[in-house]
């Protein structure tokens, strides 16, 4: 943890991606600033595909949207449970602000939808030639995880360096993403900062 206080208006947001520092906090606690030492990326061309996962890719049985339904996204990474885990850290502040954000067009979501509805997903932040994942949901089995690789193969297309995965985890680590030391992030996302933001509604590239 970096710091602790300020607000969570939408530049102030962008202006901490670009210094690799991102918000995170509990209800009822003050606005906490973070960048963990080690940081976890994910390179797209690395994601890791099991055998079974390389099946639920190839019956290709589910529709993928970018941008679509962003603000119901966000919504259900907040409200959907999760194992072990009670709350969330999305709270109502910080949905908004990330649904300006996305109306400015640098946050983004990626849809997984079954039979015409929305069964899974992630949102995250995109600045320079990197995509600042935050958060993601599943209402069907593998969902969220169709949806990461979406994600890394919508990356690895349109010339992303990396995906900030943010904190290590062995979830992470088994669809491909690494540590890194925090100097290495940072000296790699400075390179990022200097390439053009693919910005605006993806789902209508």
């Amino acid at each position: 943890m970096l710091a602790y206080g300020g607000d969570l208006n939408p530049n102030r947001i962008l202006l901490a991606y670009s210094k690799g520092i991102f918000p995170w906090f509990n209800e009822g606690d003050p606005i906490l600033w973070w960048s963990p030492n080690p940081r976890a990326i994910l390179y797209p061309k690395d994601f890791k595909i099991s055998k079974s996962f390389a099946r639920t890719l190839r019956n290709k049985q589910y529709e993928v949207k970018f941008d679509c339904n962003f603000e119901k996204v966000v919504k259900l990474c907040a409200t959907v449970p999760r194992k072990g885990q009670v709350g969330t850290w999305i709270v109502e502040s910080m949905q908004k602000s990330y649904n300006i954000i996305h109306q400015k067009g640098f946050a983004h979501s990626v849809e997984i939808y079954f039979d015409g509805a929305l069964a899974g997903g992630l949102y995250g932040v995109s600045l320079g030639a990197a995509f600042f994942g935050e958060s993601m949901f599943s209402l069907q089995k593998d969902a969220s995880k169709i949806a990461f690789y979406e994600l890394s193969q919508f990356c690895q297309n349109n010339g992303f360096d990396f995906i900030d995965c943010q904190m290590p985890t062995k979830h992470l680590h088994s669809l491909g993403a690494i540590q890194i030391s925090r100097d290495k992030f940072l000296d790699i996302l400075e390179a990022s900062n200097q390439k053009p933001t693919l910005d605006g509604n993806w789902g209508k590239l």
